[in-house]
């Protein structure tokens, strides 16, 4: 505050003598001038935090000197005072980005209140923000050594993702650390609870929570009830937080009807989770009812193939109704512009399911192309690029059109992400899957306190490739290397946006429901 200077313009600046004198006991640095000319003399010659301009001033009236110091400087807040009340003035200012309008008389109070608001708002809103996280933070702390359910790890999980997001905006980089340890803890806490009850949660899913292969019964079916069409969107890899910043975008077109999660099933990958999402079914039993669509990690071609027909079949196999319904996959921007185009077709479905690929497709171009790995350094710049994306891609078009013709949608994803950080050494054979946090195959050789081993397949509902194989998950950040090309790997792997292991980004998924406003 003692450094704050302040350039007040006003005809009778004389009669504001007692308000002057009351800021420069407060500790501010006030300039006065008489007139628009000479304020903008004033404002060339040194910086200053703040201005304050009568509107009704001769010469340059308020409005035109606001526009003349707006052109030196953008960034400097300004204040007009008037005795007019009229609507149009006010209209004016604010279309002219003033930053506050006050009428005269002012009191003193009034003032400093405004001074505070525009050149301390950072630091106040900062020592606040701080103060509440430091509390929680012991709240948090205590909880993670609770034995919480899965439900309230979600809600550990959102609350962490709520302070990642407000912390963010503050220059604070103590705070920013102790969240980021704190994040860290949770995440190993959490791995340990998902080793400790996974395959009991198979094996009893009413109590368990909500898996991929539960989420069009649970979540989407109700939803058909005839009252118009409902757009199923799966938008690939889409973590909590990301969703979080596109969300105030989304809901100014719809009501928010639900915000709701899932949890992803293991491996958390696009070739099992997404596939068990659109059969309905766990991969051992997608590999026993579908022999000749179902692909294993070591069969060639693409694994995400039959999603359309794995979508026909559950519909088919659990509402025993008609559903008219549709499939895009979207891979590229052409390809979303082509729905669009096409999208009023759709309206007459009960259900039209789109995937868009993109944001898999960005989490993947971070680990092979530098520019995209520089753009996305850490999370808070990765959801950054997650918001560009959405803001100008064809999906927010799509979502407009549909905002307009009062449809429903559901947004969701299969699985999320992490940035990985720890390389753990891994022995396998030549048909050992590529995968950097998950693993399948036969005499695995690993260090066993940092992966989750499922030695039968079977007891998680996987396909068992050989008699002897078995899976290992990566848990918390850490991504699987081979001795033989340590350096290599880590080299090119390290801090890199990856998927398929344990950890809170990739297993708790956000779905959420739009209605019409």
């Amino acid at each position: 505050m003692q450094d704050t200077s302040i350039l007040w313009a006003d005809d009778e600046i004389d009669l504001l003598k007692p308000h002057i004198m009351f800021l420069t006991e407060k500790g501010y640095k006030v300039t006065t001038v008489t007139n628009g000319h000479d304020a903008l003399d004033e404002f060339k010659k040194q910086y200053y935090d703040l201005v304050f301009l009568d509107e009704n001033m001769p010469g340059l009236t308020g409005l035109e000197t606001l526009q003349q110091i707006k052109s030196i400087r953008s960034d400097v807040p300004i204040v007009l005072i008037t005795k007019n009340e009229e609507e149009y003035l006010m209209e004016d200012a604010i279309g002219s980005k003033i930053d506050d309008y006050l009428i005269k008389p002012v009191h003193p109070k009034q003032i400093q209140l405004t001074i505070k608001k525009l050149t301390e708002n950072k630091r106040l809103v900062t020592e606040k923000t701080t103060m509440a996280y430091q509390m929680d933070f012991r709240t948090l702390g205590m909880t993670l050594n609770d034995n919480l359910s899965f439900q309230e790890w979600v809600d550990v999980y959102k609350k962490l993702i709520y302070w990642e997001l407000e912390l963010e905006t503050l220059e604070d980089a103590g705070m920013h650390e102790i969240l980021t340890l704190q994040k860290a803890e949770a995440n190993v806490q959490f791995c340990k609870f998902v080793e400790r009850n996974y395959i009991n949660w198979l094996k009893t899913p009413d109590t368990s929570p909500t898996f991929s292969p539960q989420l069009f019964k649970k979540k989407v079916f109700p939803k058909l009830d005839g009252n118009g069409p409902v757009f199923f969107i799966l938008i690939d890899n889409l973590r909590y937080d990301q969703f979080k910043i596109i969300n105030p975008i989304i809901s100014e077109y719809f009501r928010l009807e639900e915000e709701d999660t899932y949890y992803s099933i293991l491996p958390t990958a696009t070739q099992y989770a997404r596939n068990a999402i659109f059969s309905g079914l766990m991969p051992l039993d997608m590999e026993k009812r579908y022999p000749g669509m179902w692909q294993n990690d070591e069969d060639e071609g693409g694994k995400n193939l039959y999603e359309a027909e794995f979508l026909a079949d559950q519909l088919k196999r659990t509402l025993r109704r008609e559903i008219k319904h549709s499939y895009h996959k979207i891979l590229n921007i052409d390809e979303g512009r082509a729905l669009n185009e096409s999208v009023n077709n759709l309206m007459q479905n009960d259900l039209n399911v789109v995937v868009y690929n993109f944001v898999d497709m960005l989490s993947h171009a971070r680990t092979d192309m530098q520019m995209i790995r520089e753009l996305a350094s850490d999370d808070a710049a990765y959801r950054s690029l997650t918001l560009s994306w959405f803001e100008h891609s064809p999906l927010l078009e799509l979502l407009k059109f549909l905002a307009n013709k009062q449809a429903r949608v559901i947004i969701t994803t299969d699985h999320g992400t992490i940035k990985v950080k720890n390389p753990s050494k891994i022995i396998g054979d030549r048909n050992t899957n590529t995968n950097l946090r998950y693993k399948q195959g036969k005499n695995l050789n690993f260090t066993a306190k940092e992966v989750f081993h499922i030695r039968n397949p079977h007891d998680a509902m996987l396909p068992k490739l050989h008699v002897s194989s078995s899976f290992v998950f990566a848990k918390s950040d850490a991504y699987f290397v081979y001795p033989n090309n340590y350096n290599h790997f880590v080299n090119f792997y390290n801090e890199t946006f990856q998927h398929g292991g344990i950890s809170l980004e990739e297993m708790i998924i956000p779905i959420v429901t739009y209605g019409p406003k």
